[in-house]
């Protein structure tokens, strides 16, 4: 019989949920033995909810975590939320200056931090920390105390022994109880790692992130017993919702992946964990396919193959399987956010009939906007808008010419924290959340991105140009690791950062990458719009400045 889950309220859901899953595996780290059950997990989280009590945090204060995923992340987030507290999660590979920053500015009493981390910040310039402790250890790393205050790190030495005290039968399902909270409390400070220049403080309420969670529930995106490998970032809304939030909502097994997830490391871990879903941003998809299909579909004798009726299906068959067992071969679909998948990548996939969909999300929405399953999916969309959400594109005709995209909903933001100017600026009277993307959207709420507002260029015959299009065309050509479409004087310039490791493999020297580079430029030229023509490629020796996201940072390039 399916398990009922609470959906009126956050809280309740993670309430019911340890309770009802309790003897089930809730976390482990990848490559690592202790595997920790749900019950076990609500009883660590309630030592953290006396610690909590006993250095006097109250409803609403900050609490900062800085490290890379792992059990101690997740059970300090999940511990935060349940006490009622405010978690600011913070991207590790933000630089210590932005990360204090955010600390300061967050106004966070007390800080997490994995130890490697820790030694590259100044405790004295964060005033406002009560005390830095260790995540790998739980050791109090630095604090401060007024005048009588017990200190820290004694409390936490005397943890064990006050929950033995008050637990005296031990830890049960029964003694799981949340607090109430106000729906519309600030659950979490998330800020933005955008590409604008600077970071901003997204207030998601406990209500925002209940809308994301419940509809993952109902959408069965995970369930009870499947498992998931977690390697995004759980700092950051995408990875925190679909790959935390929903699992731990329903009694999913989840597998940490701490390390840098590259490709290779990746796939060995999906061929050991067979996730029953896969949340992926469209790096990953994209190198495989730039490496590893692209070489094997452009042999000649392959070509050949793939222009007989018949033989390509079978061709591109084995091909779709090959890929679905690199990613454990028991899912039921890959998720696809974060930023735009690459169009000719996209097109083969849906070519081979690869179980994939692309959603659209923002932090500013915890994160989910619209997504359609896989075999609903509509190629070059984002899938519909959300039940609980609305969208509008501000067109005159909005399934044809793009406009501005604007939601509004169950999920959107409060709007950012101690920053009212810009919170006016992008949340209009009616509550509706201007995006900066812009797209097209069709009459069932299904969307349609054609790039950000903010990159827009207008050509010189009045006629809209999204450089992420054409940056996607050019991406694909040879010895292209990454490009950049920008405009110099009156015509366009694509900056390219070139594949060295290729150029290396097939002895190409500078000379000849720039003869290559006029033939990419003049191939480009064929395939975009008289007014999209790109003027020069001008090579650049450093791989563009990104965000922790792994966006471009484009103002430093305009």
């Amino acid at each position: 019989m399916e398990k009922k889950y609470y959906h009126d309220h956050l809280l309740k859901v993670y309430q019911e949920s340890f309770r009802n899953n309790w003897d089930l595996p809730a976390l482990t780290e990848y490559g690592a033995d202790e595997v920790l059950s749900y019950g076990e997990m609500a009883r660590r989280i309630a030592r953290f909810h006396l610690f909590f009590k006993q250095i006097g945090l109250k409803h609403g204060d900050k609490v900062a975590l800085l490290g890379k995923n792992s059990s101690t992340w997740v059970m300090c987030f999940m511990a935060t939320i349940t006490y009622g507290a405010t978690i600011v999660p913070i991207l590790s590979d933000f630089n210590p200056r932005d990360a204090q920053h955010i600390i300061n500015h967050s106004e966070a009493t007390l800080l997490f931090v994995s130890n490697q981390l820790w030694e590259t910040y100044d405790f004295d310039r964060m005033p406002a920390l009560k005390a830095a402790i260790s995540l790998e250890t739980r050791h109090v790393l630095a604090e401060r105390s007024e005048k009588g205050e017990q200190p820290v790190e004694r409390i936490i030495r005397n943890i064990s022994r006050r929950f033995r005290s008050i637990y005296k039968a031990g830890f049960n399902p029964a003694d799981i109880v949340y607090p109430e909270v106000d729906k519309d409390a600030t659950a979490v400070l998330n800020y933005t790692s955008g590409t604008t220049g600077f970071s901003k403080g997204v207030m998601l309420s406990y209500d925002n992130l209940l809308g994301n969670v419940m509809f993952g529930v109902r959408s069965r995106l995970h369930y009870e017993g499947s498992r998931a490998l977690s390697f995004l970032p759980l700092a950051h809304a995408y990875g925190c919702a679909f790959d935390m939030l929903v699992p731990l909502a329903v009694g999913t097994f989840v597998t940490l992946f701490g390390k840098t997830p590259t490709p290779r490391l990746l796939l060995a871990a999906m061929a050991q964990v067979k996730p029953n879903l896969v949340i992926c941003v469209p790096l990953i998809l994209e190198k495989i396919y730039r490496k590893q299909i692209v070489p094997m579909i452009t042999r000649r004798a392959m070509r050949w193959a793939l222009a007989v009726p018949l033989i390509d299906g079978a061709i591109y068959a084995k091909i779709r399987n090959k890929l679905v067992e690199a990613f454990g071969g028991n899912f039921e679909e890959v998720i696809i956010g974060g930023a735009p998948l690459n169009g000719e990548v996209e097109a083969f996939l849906h070519k081979i009939k690869f179980p994939f969909t692309v959603g659209y999300g923002m932090t500013e929405c915890g994160p989910l906007i619209s997504y359609t399953p896989w075999r609903e999916f509509i190629p070059t969309s984002c899938g519909r808008t959300l039940p609980n959400m609305e969208s509008k594109v501000n067109s005159d005709d909005p399934e044809r010419i793009p406009g501005e995209i604007c939601v509004r909903g169950q999920n959107r933001m409060k709007g950012y924290y101690k920053n009212p100017d810009i919170t006016a600026g992008v949340i209009d009277e009616d509550g509706w959340l201007h995006t900066g993307d812009m797209g097209t959207r069709a009459a069932d709420g299904t969307l349609f991105i054609k790039g950000r507002y903010k990159t827009m260029i207008l050509s010189a015959s009045g006629q809209n140009i999204y450089p992420e299009e054409i940056e996607a065309k050019l991406n694909n050509m040879p010895y292209v690791n990454e490009s950049l479409i920008v405009e110099r004087g009156k015509g366009l310039t694509a900056l390219v950062y070139p594949d060295y490791e290729q150029m290396d493999a097939d002895s190409v020297d500078m000379g000849r990458l720039r003869e290559l580079m006029e033939h990419n430029r003049t191939d480009l030229n064929s395939l975009v719009a008289p007014y999209e023509k790109v003027d020069h490629i001008q090579l650049v020796p450093h791989e563009f400045e990104k965000t922790p996201k792994k966006s471009i940072k484009r103002y430093l390039y305009s």
